[in-house]
């Protein structure tokens, strides 16, 4: 069981591997929800997520044996590396076993820590089958990453923090993968003050914890398939189900599209670089009524490679109206491409790129299609650029933005 005495036990011994992520204020979050938001910042772990303390707590109650004999676990590669991590720190062995689709940065981090990594599978469920093969085969010890109640424990701590730096929180809300963090966070919460309100957030495409309520029991879902990777887990862990059941309050879901304008939020608002699993209770936010309520967002994690992010800022920014790009047909004479210029200029619109199509028309003369891709400072900004065009006779239509 997960206990008190337990809880208390995991908080003191992860300080050993964990950066203390005291609580962030947010006056921008906090304006719009009438309450006040503070971010849990668990992206600043060692480790780039929450996940060491679990791993670390539950090896800490292993046998020399046990450890002895080396570590597996599956992982989409938070819990991965705080697996390889505390491993590194006791001095034993592991593998981890990974979905093929996981981020470079998390593939790379895990092998620094001394683990060996095997790709395998397109979603954790793939890879999980996998290490418990791996396990069966090889005699390893394998350290689950969410159904096991000493690493959802371990995940718990976190709730230790946030009561002890604000003891008055009205609101937790914690992601949802499988379920080891919302189950360690939210059983110690009611321990600590019955009143604060637990939620639970989980991906639309990957909702299984929302499924295993709605049928009182885990169950399997056909597909996971969300750009919210650290969460992408079809079967929600059996050990940890009851404790959901009993301590969590309310369970909401988030569409992958709110998570990229979250991103930029929280790039622009609080230079912090949080991948979109960790992007889900700030996205819920809107879904709650806050006013006059103090509210904790974990932030679980931070774990984005690059590539990634290039194409989450330019979805976002697109997204949000601060690129998008216009078509106009103009006649095939010096000084009409001067003309569209100065007239988006004048608006306060910054072109980035121009394409100039001749071939659009057999007439040339009546007509050449002018693409223009643009800055703006949002929908208000581009609607006004529309009509400068507009009245300066260039009928612009709009077209889908592309910034390669």
């Amino acid at each position: 069981m997960m206990t008190l005495e337990k809880f208390e036990q995991a908080s003191e011994l992860v300080k050993k591997v964990t950066n203390p992520t005291k609580l962030v204020y947010s006056e921008y979050l906090s304006q719009p929800s009438g309450g006040k938001i503070y971010l849990k910042p668990e992206n600043m772990q060692y480790t780039g997520a929450y996940k060491v303390r679990g791993a670390y707590y539950k090896i800490s109650t292993l046998s020399e044996e046990e450890r002895g004999k080396g570590l597996i676990t599956a992982s989409a590669g938070n819990h991965a590396q705080g697996v390889a991590y505390a491993a590194q720190k006791y001095g034993c062995k592991a593998t981890i076993v990974m979905p093929t689709v996981t981020p470079l940065i998390k593939v790379n981090r895990t092998k620094s820590y001394g683990a060996d990594v095997i790709l395998h599978g397109d979603v954790y469920d793939d890879a999980c089958d996998h290490a418990l093969e791996l396990a069966e085969e090889n005699g390893y010890t394998f350290v689950h990453p969410f159904d096991d109640l000493d690493v959802a424990t371990g995940q718990g701590s976190i709730a230790m923090e946030i009561v002890q730096e604000l003891p008055t929180v009205d609101y937790i809300l914690a992601p949802i993968g499988g379920g080891g963090l919302i189950s360690g966070v939210s059983t110690l919460a009611k321990m600590l003050n019955p009143k604060i309100k637990v939620i639970g957030v989980e991906p639309a495409q990957a909702a299984s914890m929302t499924a295993a309520l709605a049928e009182g029991a885990p169950v399997t879902l056909p597909s996971a398939n969300t750009i919210a990777d650290g969460t992408a887990v079809k079967r929600v862990g059996e050990k940890i189900f009851p404790y959901v059941q009993e301590n969590v309050d309310q369970i909401v879901t988030v569409e992958d599209d709110e998570l990229i304008g979250v991103f930029l939020d929280l790039v622009e608002n609080h230079k912090m670089v949080v991948e979109n699993s960790g992007l889900l209770t700030v996205a819920a936010l809107k879904q709650l009524d806050l006013k006059g309520k103090k509210a904790v967002a974990i932030l679980s994690g931070g774990n984005m490679d690059v590539i990634t992010m290039s194409s989450i800022v330019q979805h976002g920014l697109i997204q949000r109206d601060r690129i998008f790009s216009v078509s106009v047909l103009l006649p095939d004479k010096p000084g009409e491409l001067v003309r569209v210029a100065s007239t988006i200029a004048d608006a306060q619109g910054n072109v980035i790129k121009l394409e100039h199509n001749q071939f659009v028309s057999t007439n040339r003369n009546a007509a050449v299609e002018l693409r223009i891709t643009m800055e703006a400072f949002g929908t208000e900004h581009k609607h006004e650029i529309m009509k400068a065009l507009e009245d300066e006779g260039f009928r612009p239509r709009e077209i889908g933005a592309k910034l390669y």
